[in-house]
């Protein structure tokens, strides 16, 4: 079977050419529930160190371990994160209330877990991912971090088959938020897209540091299949997927193993599966739960959590500039798309205010964006010095190809953009010597003249080269471009 896209040549349109993934006539459902632990000292219920690569079982307490009598007291900072997390998300932050989640596992030393259920703390927002789609937010709730299992021996780092297994209760008790998506997701990269910008998010308002690679941020895929227009389909669940890569990896081979199941006459089960990165498959961990085997009910030992309006605004008041509205105004200041490549590199390089700033001292903003994206030590130039060379570069008497050596010599040695110039003798060449090589060029090229002239875009490629090889770069590639066009019969 093959994927069949919306075009032939493999070309998502956007959103508003209703982008879908389609592999023989069924689309995907996806419904992401990402796991992050947040940025507090201490935990969620103890005050115990909230803190990645101590050794193991050492930063624990008679609450971690579920000893008797020992009781929860709620971390005032983890509330405050998850509300600040809400508030960038467009959430509703409410009223909210803990509960018991009874389930035995190893890493739950009290048998059950303290999370929300019916009342979480934040309700129905949305995220826009940066070609403007938008993912609905049902909920993000807090609750806390099971221990870490570790299987020795055996295949895939799975209990089955395992030697024995080794129990890490640092982690257990680290606070958690929920962040649950609605089923909006219809493409493997909208899911990655989706990721991506939540983790941007956090990091941008301190909430976490969303290390997938150290377990602080985990992805749990629903995925689903149907005929467009159709009821939802029977979903799984993919557990503990832990890459932005693995994540759009895991979701299309869920639903292409699904559509394999239907169109050979079976059902799909609805069931807990675990991603397997080296073979680059799921695979069945359990028959999946519903909240009813989880017997939730209220924690006796907690009181309900009601946020006073005063604190929230205190909260949203305190919100950074979030990367979405930093990509628009860079984009805006440079007069390109908020999401073509160089928008997104430099917002994520965290390098935006300083090409905003070269843009204030009277520089190009476009220019600025191109050379601190294709070498990002560029934006350690003085800004005042990156606005002299993009004036130069804007203006011709800088060559783009100058203008990179010069600013390489820059970031290399320092130095303003106009001494470097000087001393390496670039100096804007005279039209006329020019002319006289796109002359050359021509004459030397008459198979790539005249398909130029057809309006092969590949043609004029090869000219300008040759031009670019004649002057050992000192050629301002616009003018060759603009004297081709004016030669054109």
């Amino acid at each position: 079977m093959s994927i069949v896209y919306a075009n032939d040549d493999g070309y998502f349109p956007s959103n508003d050419e209703h982008e879908k993934w389609m592999h023989d006539g069924y689309e995907m459902v996806v419904g992401l529930e990402v796991h992050v632990e947040l940025a507090t000292a201490t935990k969620l219920f103890s005050a115990s160190p909230n803190r990645f690569g101590d050794e193991p079982n050492t930063n624990i307490d008679p609450v971690t371990l579920g000893l008797p009598g020992a009781l929860p007291v709620l971390n005032r900072q983890a509330v405050e994160l998850a509300m600040r997390l809400g508030l960038a998300l467009n959430c509703r932050v409410q009223k909210s209330t803990f509960a018991r989640k009874n389930y035995f596992y190893p890493d739950m030393p009290k048998a059950y877990q303290i999370s929300q259920y019916d009342e979480p703390i934040t309700a129905d927002g949305w995220l826009d991912l940066p070609d403007g789609f938008r993912v609905g937010i049902e909920r993000g709730h807090l609750e806390e971090d099971t221990g870490k299992s570790t299987h020795v021996g055996g295949t895939g780092g799975r209990i089955h088959g395992s030697d024995y297994s080794l129990i890490d209760f640092n982690r257990a008790g680290v606070p958690l938020v929920e962040v649950v998506s609605r089923p909006d997701i219809r493409h493997p990269e909208q899911a990655k897209a989706y990721v991506s910008e939540l983790r941007a998010i956090l990091v941008a308002i301190g909430a976490s540091d969303a290390k997938m690679e150290e377990g602080s941020m985990r992805v749990d895929a629903n995925v689903s299949v149907r005929k467009p227009g159709a009821d939802f389909g029977t979903r799984c669940e993919i557990k503990n997927v832990n890459s932005v890569r693995s994540v759009g990896r895991a979701i299309e081979y869920e639903a292409k193993r699904q559509i394999l199941l239907i169109e050979s006459g079976e059902k799909v089960v609805q069931q807990t599966r675990h991603w397997d990165e080296n073979d680059g498959k799921t695979h069945t961990l359990r028959s999946k739960e519903d909240a009813d085997d989880y017997r939730y009910f209220r924690e006796p030992d907690l009181v309900v959590v009601d946020p006073d309006p005063e604190w929230i605004e205190r909260v949203r008041a305190a919100l950074p500039v979030l990367p979405a509205e930093r990509r628009r105004l860079l984009a805006e200041a440079a007069g390109v798309a908020t999401d073509s490549e160089a928008v997104m590199v430099v917002v994520e390089r965290g390098q935006d205010s300083y090409v905003l700033e070269v843009a204030k001292l009277g520089g190009d903003a476009a220019i600025a964006l191109k050379h601190v994206k294709e070498l990002a030590e560029a934006g350690d130039i003085p800004a005042v010095d990156m606005a002299e060379l993009t004036t130069m570069e804007s203006s011709g008497a800088l060559t783009a190809t100058q203008a990179k050596q010069v600013v390489a010599e820059m970031v290399e040695s320092g130095g303003t953009a106009a001494d470097i110039a000087a001393a390496k003798g670039f100096e804007a060449m005279d039209t006329s010597e020019l002319e006289a090589m796109v002359d050359a060029a021509i004459a030397e090229q008459p198979d790539a003249w005249e398909k130029f002239c057809a309006g092969e875009g590949k043609a004029m490629g090869a000219l300008v080269g040759a031009v670019m090889k004649a002057s050992k770069g000192q050629a301002d590639g616009k003018a060759v471009t603009a004297l081709l066009n004016q030669k054109k019969p």
